[in-house]
């Protein structure tokens, strides 16, 4: 029997990160558009943090910022926790 591959999702109705759920063929075509739709829900939730962390690196790497493991370190700490705290349990957990 075939299955098809869903995109890993972080809300807790979806499937997780880790082991992606696989849905068995001929499986209800609402469950994988509800899965779908929290995939696609979470990314573009995910979007502002993850150009923030795009601002960060282009910044450092031209001088703006200075380039520090640390300084970096404690951004991500930063913008993870306003992400798990403006998302809830659409926030990615890496």
């Amino acid at each position: 029997m075939r299955a098809l591959a869903m995109t890993p999702t972080r809300h807790p109705g979806c499937p997780g990160p880790a082991a992606p759920r696989r849905l068995e063929f001929g499986a209800s075509p609402m469950a994988q558009v509800v899965a779908q739709t929290c995939a696609l829900a979470t990314r573009a939730m995910s979007l502002p943090f993850d150009t923030l962390r795009a601002q960060y690196a282009k910044a450092a790497q031209v001088g703006l910022i200075p380039r520090s493991m640390l300084a970096q370190r404690d951004f991500e700490r930063a913008v993870g926790s306003a992400e798990r705290l403006a998302l809830g349990p659409w926030a990615r957990r890496l």
